[in-house]
Protein backbone atom coordinates (compact mmCIF):
# COMPACT_ATOMS: atom_id res chain seq x y z
CA UNK A 1 0.00 0.00 0.00
CA UNK A 2 1.29 3.43 -0.96
CA UNK A 3 1.07 6.58 1.12
CA UNK A 4 1.02 9.61 -1.19
CA UNK A 5 1.66 13.14 0.11
CA UNK A 6 1.21 16.33 -1.87
CA UNK A 7 4.30 18.48 -1.38
CA UNK A 8 3.81 21.45 -3.71
CA UNK A 9 0.92 23.90 -3.91
CA UNK A 10 -1.69 24.71 -6.56
CA UNK A 11 -0.23 27.69 -8.45
CA UNK A 12 0.66 27.17 -12.15
CA UNK A 13 -0.28 23.48 -12.23
CA UNK A 14 -1.06 22.07 -15.69
CA UNK A 15 -4.70 21.00 -16.17
CA UNK A 16 -4.01 17.27 -16.61
CA UNK A 17 -1.89 17.21 -13.45
CA UNK A 18 -4.53 19.20 -11.55
CA UNK A 19 -7.28 16.78 -12.63
CA UNK A 20 -5.20 13.74 -11.65
CA UNK A 21 -4.59 15.20 -8.19
CA UNK A 22 -8.31 15.95 -7.79
CA UNK A 23 -9.13 12.35 -8.70
CA UNK A 24 -6.68 11.15 -6.02
CA UNK A 25 -8.16 13.68 -3.52
CA UNK A 26 -4.86 15.55 -3.15
CA UNK A 27 -6.35 19.04 -3.29
CA UNK A 28 -3.95 20.85 -0.93
CA UNK A 29 -0.34 20.70 0.15
CA UNK A 30 0.43 18.29 3.02
CA UNK A 31 -2.63 16.11 2.32
CA UNK A 32 -1.98 12.36 2.38
CA UNK A 33 -3.97 9.51 0.79
CA UNK A 34 -3.61 5.72 0.89
CA UNK A 35 -3.57 3.90 -2.46
CA UNK A 36 -3.38 0.26 -3.50
CA UNK A 37 -0.39 -0.90 -5.53
CA UNK A 38 -1.78 -1.44 -9.03
CA UNK A 39 -0.97 -0.30 -12.57
CA UNK A 40 -3.68 2.37 -12.70
CA UNK A 41 -2.44 4.17 -9.59
CA UNK A 42 1.20 3.77 -10.65
CA UNK A 43 0.40 5.55 -13.92
CA UNK A 44 -1.38 8.34 -12.08
CA UNK A 45 1.59 8.71 -9.72
CA UNK A 46 3.92 9.08 -12.71
CA UNK A 47 1.77 11.96 -13.98
CA UNK A 48 1.94 13.84 -10.65
CA UNK A 49 5.49 12.90 -9.66
CA UNK A 50 6.69 16.53 -9.78
CA UNK A 51 4.19 17.63 -7.11
CA UNK A 52 3.98 14.64 -4.73
CA UNK A 53 6.04 12.07 -2.91
CA UNK A 54 5.07 8.46 -2.18
CA UNK A 55 6.31 5.14 -0.82
CA UNK A 56 5.30 1.94 0.94
CA UNK A 57 3.83 2.58 4.37
CA UNK A 58 4.49 0.13 7.22
CA UNK A 59 2.11 -1.12 9.92
CA UNK A 60 3.36 1.05 12.80
CA UNK A 61 3.20 4.28 10.80
CA UNK A 62 -0.24 3.42 9.40
CA UNK A 63 -1.73 2.69 12.83
CA UNK A 64 -0.23 5.92 14.21
CA UNK A 65 -1.59 7.86 11.21
CA UNK A 66 -5.07 6.40 11.73
CA UNK A 67 -5.08 7.18 15.44
CA UNK A 68 -3.75 10.75 15.25
CA UNK A 69 -5.06 12.05 11.90
CA UNK A 70 -7.99 9.78 10.96
CA UNK A 71 -11.25 11.73 10.70
CA UNK A 72 -14.91 10.90 10.21
CA UNK A 73 -17.43 13.04 8.36
CA UNK A 74 -18.26 16.12 10.40
CA UNK A 75 -14.55 16.39 11.30
CA UNK A 76 -14.92 14.01 14.25
CA UNK A 77 -11.85 11.98 15.23
CA UNK A 78 -11.59 8.30 14.28
CA UNK A 79 -11.83 6.35 17.54
CA UNK A 80 -11.39 2.69 18.40
CA UNK A 81 -15.05 2.57 19.46
CA UNK A 82 -16.09 3.60 15.96
CA UNK A 83 -13.72 1.03 14.43
CA UNK A 84 -15.32 -1.69 16.60
CA UNK A 85 -18.82 -0.64 15.49
CA UNK A 86 -18.20 -0.08 11.77
CA UNK A 87 -15.67 -2.84 11.01
CA UNK A 88 -14.95 -6.36 12.27
CA UNK A 89 -11.62 -5.14 13.71
CA UNK A 90 -11.04 -4.15 17.32
CA UNK A 91 -8.12 -1.69 17.18
CA UNK A 92 -6.00 0.56 14.98
CA UNK A 93 -3.32 -2.14 14.69
CA UNK A 94 -5.78 -4.82 13.50
CA UNK A 95 -7.31 -2.39 11.00
CA UNK A 96 -3.89 -1.38 9.67
CA UNK A 97 -2.97 -5.09 9.26
CA UNK A 98 -6.15 -5.67 7.28
CA UNK A 99 -5.52 -2.59 5.13
CA UNK A 100 -1.97 -3.69 4.33
CA UNK A 101 -3.12 -7.24 3.50
CA UNK A 102 -5.88 -5.87 1.19
CA UNK A 103 -8.61 -7.57 3.26
CA UNK A 104 -10.46 -4.26 3.49
CA UNK A 105 -10.19 -1.08 1.44
CA UNK A 106 -9.85 2.25 3.23
CA UNK A 107 -12.59 3.84 1.09
CA UNK A 108 -15.08 1.12 2.11
CA UNK A 109 -15.12 2.10 5.79
CA UNK A 110 -18.37 4.10 6.23
CA UNK A 111 -18.26 7.83 7.03
CA UNK A 112 -14.46 8.02 6.97
CA UNK A 113 -12.66 10.91 5.26
CA UNK A 114 -10.57 9.57 2.37
CA UNK A 115 -7.51 11.73 3.13
CA UNK A 116 -5.35 12.82 6.07
CA UNK A 117 -4.46 16.43 6.81
CA UNK A 118 -0.84 16.57 7.95
CA UNK A 119 1.36 19.31 9.37
CA UNK A 120 4.39 20.53 7.43
CA UNK A 121 7.37 18.31 8.31
CA UNK A 122 9.59 19.21 11.26
CA UNK A 123 12.89 20.62 9.94
CA UNK A 124 11.15 21.13 6.58
CA UNK A 125 11.49 19.50 3.17
CA UNK A 126 14.91 19.24 1.55
CA UNK A 127 13.77 21.05 -1.59
CA UNK A 128 10.47 20.87 -3.45
CA UNK A 129 12.02 21.21 -6.91
CA UNK A 130 14.15 18.05 -7.12
CA UNK A 131 13.43 14.35 -6.94
CA UNK A 132 14.22 12.28 -3.87
CA UNK A 133 17.16 10.53 -5.53
CA UNK A 134 18.68 13.95 -6.38
CA UNK A 135 18.56 15.15 -2.74
CA UNK A 136 15.07 16.61 -3.03
CA UNK A 137 11.61 15.75 -1.71
CA UNK A 138 9.61 14.71 -4.78
CA UNK A 139 8.83 11.33 -6.31
CA UNK A 140 9.16 7.75 -5.14
CA UNK A 141 10.99 7.27 -1.83
CA UNK A 142 10.35 3.60 -0.90
CA UNK A 143 10.45 3.06 2.90
CA UNK A 144 11.64 6.62 3.64
CA UNK A 145 8.02 7.79 3.44
CA UNK A 146 7.53 6.43 6.97
CA UNK A 147 10.08 8.81 8.48
CA UNK A 148 8.52 11.73 6.57
CA UNK A 149 5.04 10.86 7.88
CA UNK A 150 6.45 10.61 11.43
CA UNK A 151 7.86 14.13 11.04
CA UNK A 152 4.49 15.39 9.77
CA UNK A 153 2.24 13.91 12.53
Amino acid sequence: MYAVIRVRGTVNVKPNIRKTMELLRLTRANHCVLLEENDVYKGMLQIIKDYTTWGEINKETLSKLLSTRGKLSGDKPLTEDYIKKATPYKSYEKLSDALLDNKVHYKEIPEIKPFFRLNPPKKGHRTVKRSFVNKGSLGYRKEAINSLIERML
